[in-house]
């Protein structure tokens, strides 16, 4: 049997979480410079980030399945890290939320207000998840909340989350612009994906990759 392995120029584990870190910052650096610090840029920001968030939550939503449907290199070095992705992915939207709070003047009223209740409500909810989950991705944590406990965090923060993505991409992919339509594919893929190569329909219906 081949036995995988992973280059070992591409960064694994938490120097990977270093890595992309460094690098999205980089890229607000970059698009500020570009774009200036007014709002013009600061909305360029927010479009950037919550793409790379989008692109980071899906490669960790979808990794095991991934794995089941296609057992190359790419898939296992994705699912070995689908924590780091994970976390990675709050590092970006934690960005992402800065620039929105910036482009708000860091009022919290103001952003209520201009934003609505329930968009704030529904959003809020989703950066609580991202928070559970990205404190219960390190093993001490992880073992003091259980493991019954984190399965059904994670369960529901990952379809959570999904669904804000999808609300935010696939109708803006039909109604607004067609440059959605990649991340609105995407958000769709993963989902079924995910359904189609879940564990125990797998092992039913013989459907993993040889």
């Amino acid at each position: 049997m081949r036995r995988e392995t992973h280059s070992a120029v591409v960064p694994s584990g938490w120097p990977l979480v270093g890595w992309l870190a460094l690098a999205l910052v980089l890229m607000v650096a970059l698009l500020l410079a570009r774009f200036g610090a007014a709002e013009v840029g600061i909305r360029v920001v927010i479009r950037a980030t919550a793409r790379t968030s989008c692109t980071l939550f899906l490669l960790a939503f979808v990794a095991s399945a991934l794995r089941r449907a296609w057992r190359g290199r790419a898939s296992a070095w994705i699912l070995a890290n689908r924590r780091y992705l994970g976390v990675s992915f709050a590092v970006s939207h934690l960005l992402h939320l800065c620039a929105i709070l910036a482009l708000y003047d860091w009022s919290i009223r103001r952003f209520f207000v201009e934003t609505g209740v329930a968009a704030s409500v529904f959003g809020g909810i989703g950066y609580l998840f991202v928070l559970a989950m990205a404190l219960t991705s390190f093993d001490r944590t992880a073992a003091w909340l259980g493991p019954r406990r984190w399965a059904r965090l994670h369960t529901l923060g990952v379809y959570y989350l999904w669904l804000i993505f999808a609300l935010s991409y696939v109708p803006r992919a039909f109604v607004e612009s067609p440059a959605y339509a990649p991340l609105a594919a995407g958000v769709i893929a993963t989902l079924v994906l995910r359904l189609v190569y879940r564990p125990g329909r797998v092992r039913r219906a013989g459907l993993a990759a040889p």
